[in-house]
């Protein structure tokens, strides 16, 4: 029997979360499922373009688990371009967090009672 899952800290939520091909009818089409958790690793890692250990960070789980987690990320968007399946983004095991302190700098979320960033040394405005 498995462990449940611990909740991962979302921090942002995608506009869209459906994309397909054009031109080819939605019943035609195989899905994959992006879960919200594997979204948000592909959104800090690969778009903000920071560390995996402030990745892990933010999103609340362990550095090894952060790399799990963005693999099977990676593998389902790979799965969608390369056969031209859908992508839909719902569900996963995570907690959404919202008006948080963002370093300007380097983009990681910080602690309220911070007055400074810890990664860069940034100050807050």
């Amino acid at each position: 029997m498995s462990r449940h899952k611990k909740p991962r800290c979302v921090s942002h939520m995608p506009n869209c979360t459906y994309f397909k091909p054009a031109g080819i009818p939605t019943y035609e089409l195989d899905e994959v499922v992006l879960q919200l958790e594997e979204m948000e690793a592909l959104r800090l890692k690969d778009l903000l373009g920071l560390e995996q250990v402030n990745c892990a960070v933010q999103m609340g789980i362990s550095r090894p688990t952060f790399q799990r987690i963005l693999v099977e990320a990676r593998r389902k968007v790979a799965e969608v371009l390369v056969y031209g399946k859908s992508l839909r983004i719902e569900g996963g095991a995570y907690n959404f967090k919202q008006n948080q302190l963002v370093c300007p700098n380097c983009k990681i979320l910080l602690a309220p009672e911070n007055n400074g960033c810890p990664n860069c040394n940034g100050r807050l405005k």
